[in-house]
């Protein structure tokens, strides 16, 4: 009999994973949503964010300043593997083909590189001293601060995204060219531009997303391949493209690891996957479904 203690504390545990998840998947989805590209390579920008994070924390001792070289220097290598390499790919025969096989080359490129450099060893970093303490919600139960954070920022992001597509010019342009490249270039829109613009946004946040995983995850060279798959997973369930769906996927697999677990050892990983099949069995299109680009 599971005890209620320990089904509640389960679920805080379970939105403070689908916070973190939900910072791993946006950036998934919103390259899909916008340029069709399943980048296979998500989760190894994910890494390289999570290892410049560490060692901007050991050489000037600030995890803030960490995040924001993480996103930006993520953010670069995303720009440069599409301008110098998925922008050829474009309007091929087998385009989305081509797409995933160069994505998945870069991830064993990126994860060899890792591993040469960092050793196959993991790493932990600390929270920032401002974070390091839990906070009471009432009933005996608490959440660390640093995981009530990771909350408050999957929020802002969301946000953030859903402000910038409905209230920006740039917005504006991103709706447009996602729902027809080809009249978006008569239209004199500077697609290329655009793509790479999205592509650096969506590696950028993943490079945050890994920065922001440092102090409750173990760092490997193996750490991109384990997240890939639950933000492919988080995607699919939620609608690919749908940035409202990452959300509420994200969320809903982060219960699903967390609560699983109390039942039985490895439930936590098998029901994200039983969920993944259902949705496909009967909503393809994901909950939410459609892109909001």
């Amino acid at each position: 009999m599971v005890s209620t203690g320990l089904l509640v504390q389960q679920i805080i545990n379970g939105i403070s994973i689908g916070s973190w998840l939900f910072l791993v998947a946006v950036g998934l989805s919103l390259i899909f949503g916008v340029l069709g590209v399943l980048n296979f390579a998500h989760g190894a920008l994910f890494m390289i964010g999570a290892y410049v994070a560490i060692l901007v924390l050991g050489s000037v001792g600030n995890f803030w300043v960490g995040l924001v070289l993480a996103a930006l220097v993520v953010g670069v290598v995303g720009a440069i593997i599409e301008i110098g390499f998925i922008r050829r790919l474009y309007g091929r025969a087998e385009e989305e083909l081509d797409q995933l096989l160069m994505t998945f080359a870069f991830v064993l490129i990126i994860t060899d590189g890792i591993r040469f450099f960092f050793g196959s060893g993991s790493v932990l970093s600390d929270p920032p001293e401002l974070l390091q303490f839990n906070i009471g919600l009432g009933g005996g139960f608490s959440i660390g601060a640093y995981r009530a954070f990771l909350i408050v920022a999957s929020v802002i992001v969301i946000g953030a995204i859903l402000l910038t597509l409905r209230a920006t010019n740039f917005g504006r342009l991103v709706r447009s060219t996602s729902s027809d490249r080809d009249m978006a270039l008569l239209l004199g829109i500077n697609v290329p531009w655009l793509y790479t613009s999205v592509f650096f946004i969506g590696a950028a946040l993943a490079g945050l997303g890994g920065a922001l995983i440092t102090p409750i995850q173990s760092v490997t060279p193996e750490l991109g391949n384990q997240v890939v798959i639950n933000a492919f997973v988080v995607v699919v369930i939620g609608g690919l493209g749908s940035f409202t769906g990452a959300f509420i996927g994200a969320y809903l697999i982060g219960l699903m690891i967390a609560v699983g677990s109390i039942f039985a050892a490895g439930a936590g990983q098998l029901f994200p996957f039983l969920a993944l099949i259902v949705v496909l069995l009967i909503r393809p299109e994901g909950l939410v479904g459609g892109a909001e680009a």
